[in-house]
């Protein structure tokens, strides 16, 4: 029996390389407002989330690229993927080493997302539909890209995701400068240029930052 939310995945997206990681594959698509609205059909519901897990976001895309350019970082060890949308961050972290990367979302398509995506690569990656934030589960890094659009949600992630640096967890962060990014908290540690499209951004090629807790 076919899961028809992992149909749907594969229905409206396509596979095609990340421009900044291209060695990694993903299921996306051209527009956001269409899909959106599909996704919204087939629940049966209206209101839902944005379809984040159709596209490589500019955060991700860093992120991913900085761990596949210094696997050293996730190598043997336990990864988890927060808010991973695609699934993008966590296959770069899996395919730098990581003895297992667990990735969540709250988003169920994404989730689906992320095991197509898993599939495709030939890598293993664990998806969880689950709120993690508050949470630690002896992760030894902890990968967060794309997560500071909202105030409330934010101040909770980054509060959270502080804890477990200080506990001494390796906490890295992709962002292109999204309002909500507590900056004067963190150290800049690589920056990227990331290809992405009018559809998602405001440049076509965004300057991302991969930052750590100070």
């Amino acid at each position: 029996m076919t899961d028809p939310t992992a149909d749907f995945v594969r229905a409206n997206t396509a596979l095609r390389a990340v421009p900044l990681t291209p060695e990694i594959e993903l299921y996306v698509a051209d527009e956001s407002l269409p899909l959106w609205e599909k996704t919204e059909d087939e629940l049966g519901a209206i209101g839902l989330p944005p379809p984040f897990w159709a596209f490589a976001w500019a955060g991700g895309q860093a992120l991913a690229r900085h761990v596949l350019d210094h696997p050293t970082l996730v190598a043997g060890r336990a990864v988890l993927d927060f808010g991973a949308g695609s699934g993008l961050v966590g296959l770069a972290a899996a395919k730098a080493g990581a003895a297992s990367v667990v990735a969540t979302d709250i988003d169920a398509f994404a989730v689906a997302a992320m095991q197509a995506n898993a599939a495709a690569n030939r890598l293993a990656l664990s998806p969880r539909l689950d709120d993690v934030v508050g949470r630690d589960d002896g992760w030894d890094v902890v990968l967060a890209a794309d997560v500071a659009y909202e105030a409330g949600p934010a101040d909770r992630i980054f509060t959270w995701l502080h804890g477990l640096a200080a506990r001494g967890a390796t906490v890295l962060i992709g962002d292109p400068g999204r309002s909500y990014l507590p900056q004067a908290r963190l150290v800049a540690v690589a920056e990227y240029q990331a290809p992405t499209t009018r559809e998602l951004e405001d440049q076509e090629i965004k300057r991302t930052t991969v930052w750590r807790f100070a």
